[in-house]
């Protein structure tokens, strides 16, 4: 599946912004099952670029720069991206959770794909008592991987609302926890809250799906949003395997992967300083269309 995605962010600002200073996280990374075929950023009204280096996580980081006063800045990136992703399939022969935690322990691959890099708490998905003890339901260490992976992600689908409205972009895992609802970020936090309570590498994905209209509806046209997944790390011969905790299914031909980081921190889409008085406001509209 070919996607063109187009992701624009407006900042509307109440008084002038004399400078600003921003990382921009929008490019689709290079990952197994997925090829960026084409890129642009566009900056209005004024704003210089330059490249930047991801401190942590896996992301293709650009520097923002905006040193002329400005009311309003609008941020555009449009890609194409080819998926080529298959479904998962457990099978009897998948490592068990025990092996794939041992395995993580013994790795020496020290790099921001390896998995000991995401075993261990990070500032927004620390370690959580209640949290650990719902997933270890699903978390038998004799357990096969991937069973134990997709079933995790199906409970929580089951469990939890999906609610807008119950948080915030800042909410910590166990609030959203406690009310049982909240949206993709907090069910891809209390997820790896519990993975990594398990002694098991897991990462967060950011990125967009596809959305598809119900029978005899149009798409809407800037109606996507970015989107929160899983990524648990099953042992050499596996690798990384996607699961969708909002959706209980696997990360497949529908998801692309804009950047993966320990939490949303790391990966965040545009984060930066803004040397100014006044509110501002912020707009967000993203388009996932297939096109081939």
């Amino acid at each position: 599946m070919i996607y063109a995605i187009r992701h624009v962010t407006r900042f509307d600002y109440g008084a002038q912004v004399r400078f600003a200073r921003c990382n921009l996280r929008l490019r689709p990374i290079l990952w197994s099952g997925q090829t960026l075929d084409d890129y642009q950023l566009t900056i209005s009204p004024t704003g210089r670029i330059a490249p930047a280096r991801a401190e942590a996580g896996l992301a293709n980081v650009v520097r923002l720069t905006v040193e002329e006063p400005v009311r309003f800045l609008t941020i555009e990136s449009v890609s194409r991206v080819t998926v080529d992703r298959l479904i998962p399939v457990p099978g009897p022969d998948d490592p068990t959770l025990a092996e794939v935690a041992h395995a993580a322990r013994r790795s020496r691959d020290g790099s921001a794909a390896g998995p000991s890099a995401y075993l261990f708490p990070s500032p927004l998905i620390p370690l959580d008592p209640d949290i650990a003890a719902y997933c270890a339901a699903d978390l038998a260490p004799d357990r096969p991987a991937l069973e134990a992976a997709i079933a995790l992600a199906q409970r929580i689908q089951r469990d939890f609302d999906f609610d807008p409205t119950a948080t915030l972009v800042d909410t910590p895992p166990r609030e959203a926890f406690m009310k049982r609802g909240g949206v993709c970020q907090d069910f891809a936090q209390i997820m790896i809250t519990g993975l990594r309570a398990a002694g098991l590498p897991a990462a967060y994905a950011s990125g967009y799906i596809r959305t598809i209209p119900p029978p005899g509806m149009e798409r809407l046209v800037g109606a996507d949003a970015t989107h929160a997944w899983v990524l648990l790390w099953c042992g050499e011969q596996i690798g990384w395997v996607g699961v969708d905790p909002t959706n209980g299914i696997w990360m497949a031909g529908d998801h692309i992967i804009m950047a993966i980081g320990r939490d949303y921190a790391e990966i965040a889409p545009i984060d930066g300083i803004v040397l100014g008085s006044g509110a501002q406001k912020l707009e967000v509209s993203v388009d996932v269309a297939p096109i081939g």
